[in-house]
């Protein structure tokens, strides 16, 4: 699905779970979340109508029917979209957050999915060069 908007991947990462499932951490995630800026951020105004995100930071649009959430900027705390995208790991192609910087705001968050994320993450990076 997230091919099919043929977005310029210079400037969107995955982040959210994504990339637990990029690194084979988790085999499914509910939706993709994505960040995006400059052309690829205007391609999805085109396809969506923005709306206020759950953290009430910045803008969403979803798209395929809820399967894929677009964000102008993640979670409050996290770094700007430019920072965000410039150190994406890229796998298969597409551009996504390094597991190190998921790891910080799923620990931040606290959440219960959020903790077990955590753990499938500092398990990985303790026994790879992640």
């Amino acid at each position: 699905m997230l091919r099919s908007l043929e977005l310029p991947a210079t400037d969107y990462v995955v982040t959210g779970s994504g990339p637990l499932v990029a690194h084979g951490l988790r085999s499914v995630v509910h939706d993709l979340d994505i960040v995006a800026r400059g052309k690829a951020w205007q391609a999805v105004l085109r396809l969506g109508t923005p709306e206020a995100p759950p953290s009430g930071y910045g803008s969403l649009v979803s798209l395929c029917g809820g399967s894929i959430e677009v964000f102008d900027r993640w979670l409050p705390g996290s770094p700007g979209p430019d920072q965000m995208i410039e150190d994406a790991e890229w796998v298969q192609g597409i551009p996504f957050s390094p597991l190190r910087e998921v790891l910080t705001w799923k620990e931040r968050l606290g959440r219960q999915k959020d903790q077990d994320d955590a753990k499938l993450i500092r398990d990985y990076l303790a026994h790879s060069d992640g």
